[in-house]
């Protein structure tokens, strides 16, 4: 939302943004934004969807990943039109037999896209095996909200420096895939060695009433940003042990906030915003021993070191901006 923004405000672009609106995975609502137009999928038939097209006649247009046949319709219509067709994507290469199939239909790929618009590193490794060249793909897919997140650690720095809090924050859904349950596991078998360390949840999800039973940690309801910005003030840690983690703009989010981080290897953001040691650590995914190794290496810090790695968070943080997501896209058009 930070880089549809951006596209507004600053290239006075006009924006029409077909979106999913029914099965969303969080409650996220978006702002009313200058220029920027929504449409929900399902209230539009592809017919419809190519009307649009037709009407707005952009100079570019950019589609998520490519399993929705209208918007792969009316991105192949415009590329015949000679309008760039990008594909923006998220997704690590695994090697995969689905993958595998994918990367061989690289002519079926390029019917549909010019371009690629990759998230970081491990995308792009896709991307490449998809068939784009170099020159066809463009990196910084998301950007954090740095309008918010560079508020909380501006601050609450200063507040931190005086005494820093020692609280383990995890936000995000309550599943499975992120390895909650984990979380709470390796937060019981810490115990006595928690010190005068907590655990916050912040978020929904199936798991909810698991976490409510547990002992010993806290549990609140996903909370929109504004909100959101008290919690991450009295935080000093956060942890994100995904077992599948394609990106997680959460870390983006978090790192320039000023948090260290703790996450598993599998989250795609980590080579970006996480230097191990450095502000934070990794751990290997679903492996409780070594999440368990991880945290006692963050309550056993002074709290000058967790300052330190605070201040390292949010020049990391500081990586990829809206301005530079929006840049980036754009540059396919300005060639």
């Amino acid at each position: 939302m930070a880089t549809i923004r951006e596209f507004s405000l600053n290239y006075g672009a006009e924006v029409h943004v077909v979106h999913w609106d029914t099965k969303k995975l969080t409650p996220f609502q978006h702002q009313p934004v200058n220029k920027v137009s929504f449409y929900g999928r399902s209230l539009h038939s592809i017919a419809k969807i190519r009307e649009l097209a037709v009407q707005v006649n952009p100079d570019l247009v950019v589609v998520s990943g490519w399993q929705d046949k209208g918007y792969l319709q009316v991105a192949r219509m415009l590329k015949k039109k000679g309008v760039p067709a990008v594909t923006g994507f998220d997704d690590q290469w695994f090697g995969t037999f689905r993958q595998r199939g994918a990367s061989s239909l690289k002519f079926y790929l390029k019917l549909y896209f010019s371009h690629a618009w990759v998230s970081g590193p491990y995308q792009f490794e896709y991307a490449r095996r998809l068939g784009f060249k170099k020159s066809e793909i463009v990196f910084d897919l998301y950007s954090a909200d740095l309008s918010i997140y560079n508020d909380v650690y501006n601050e609450s720095i200063d507040t931190k420096k005086k005494r820093y809090p020692h609280r383990f924050l995890f936000v995000g859904r309550f599943e499975r895939i992120k390895a909650v349950e984990l979380l709470v596991k390796a937060w019981h078998k810490l115990n006595d060695k928690r010190k005068d360390w907590e655990l916050q949840f912040i978020g929904n999800g199936s798991l909810k009433s698991f976490l409510q039973t547990q002992t010993g940690i806290m549990v609140h309801d996903f909370m929109q940003p504004d909100r959101l910005k008290d919690e991450i003030t009295a935080a000093g840690c956060f942890i994100l042990p995904s077992r599948s983690e394609p990106w997680g703009v959460v870390i983006h989010e978090f790192t320039a906030a000023g948090l260290p981080i703790i996450c598993s290897d599998v989250c795609g953001a980590a080579p970006v915003f996480l230097v191990h040691g450095l502000n934070g650590y990794r751990f290997e995914s679903e492996n409780i021993d070594s999440l368990v190794e991880q945290m006692l290496k963050i309550i056993n810090c002074d709290d000058q070191k967790l300052v330190e790695m605070s201040d390292v968070s949010h020049q990391l943080g500081q990586k990829i901006t809206p301005s530079l997501s929006a840049a980036n896209l754009l540059s396919i058009v300005k060639g």
